[in-house]
């Protein structure tokens, strides 16, 4: 089906792994259209309750973009890829479903802006992350500016766009860009065994978790303090919320259908 990626499903568990090792995963205009193909999967497929987005190889997750792709480009057709760019991570970022991002080396450009918009991050212990954009004359363009910054702040995230340097996976994990740092043969085992606890919660207040976290890492607090009102007051209308009080109350595990 792609010719960039390798997907599976298992146990309602998604993977796709960029597939381009002897490129570093760079992304390429194929790469990125069938990401987008790969995310609208995540939304559409109702046996896919989370994804995993991960690199092949031991090197890199995504150690950027293609440059080769860039010369020659015109101003409107930069803002074009960038436009693209960052639709198809606004998706990741904004899907119901939790997409981790399982970082096993290299997550530079491109590849750290794609694993800035999962939800959150794995990373093994030689994992490093970066946006060097600033030694090519140009800036991060698929999200990277506002999501660095929202993440670990504007301080710290000025000083690695300026710089260009790399943050290795200790510095990642004091500054919270990164959740775990995993052995590299247990990292997707560890991203698995955290989507199949949430595969046990209940979908829509999954979502409704992560639209509300979106809107307030958004700066939105005052809309976000609001909209949190009306999606708590909308889970009280669920099978899913009778279901979780009956099973709390009966002592018993519940069986959440999404409903």
């Amino acid at each position: 089906m792609y010719t960039t990626l390798h997907t599976t499903l298992t146990d309602n568990i998604f993977v796709i792994t960029i597939n381009r090792p002897d490129k570093l995963n760079a992304i390429n205009r194929t790469v990125m259209s069938e990401l987008g193909e790969a995310v609208n999967e995540i939304y559409v497929n109702k046996d896919i309750r989370g994804a995993v987005i991960t690199g092949a190889g031991p090197k890199a997750f995504v150690a950027g973009a293609d440059i080769s792709e860039f010369q020659g480009l015109s101003a409107e057709e930069g803002e074009e890829m960038a436009r693209k760019g960052q639709e198809i991570f606004e998706r990741i970022e904004e899907s119901p479903k939790p997409i981790i991002a399982a970082v096993n080396g290299f997550a530079l450009g491109g590849g750290c802006e794609l694993a800035m918009a999962c939800h959150f991050r794995l990373c093994t212990p030689t994992a490093r992350f970066g946006q060097p954009e600033v030694n090519l004359g140009i800036i991060p363009g698929y999200g990277g500016t506002q999501r660095l910054t929202r993440i670990v702040g504007k301080g710290k995230a000025i000083e690695l766009m300026l710089t260009g340097r790399m943050m290795d996976a200790a510095e990642a994990l004091q500054n919270g860009l990164v959740n775990y740092i995993i052995e590299p043969d247990e990292l997707l085992t560890k991203s698995r065994e955290i989507l199949r606890i949430i595969a046990e919660k209940a979908p829509l207040a999954v979502a409704k978790i992560i639209e509300c976290a979106n809107l307030a890492e958004e700066g939105g607090l005052g809309d976000g303090f609001l909209f949190e009102q009306e999606a708590f007051g909308e889970c009280f209308d669920t099978d899913d919320l009778k279901e979780g009080t009956s099973a709390f109350l009966e002592k018993r595990k519940p069986v959440f259908k999404g409903q």
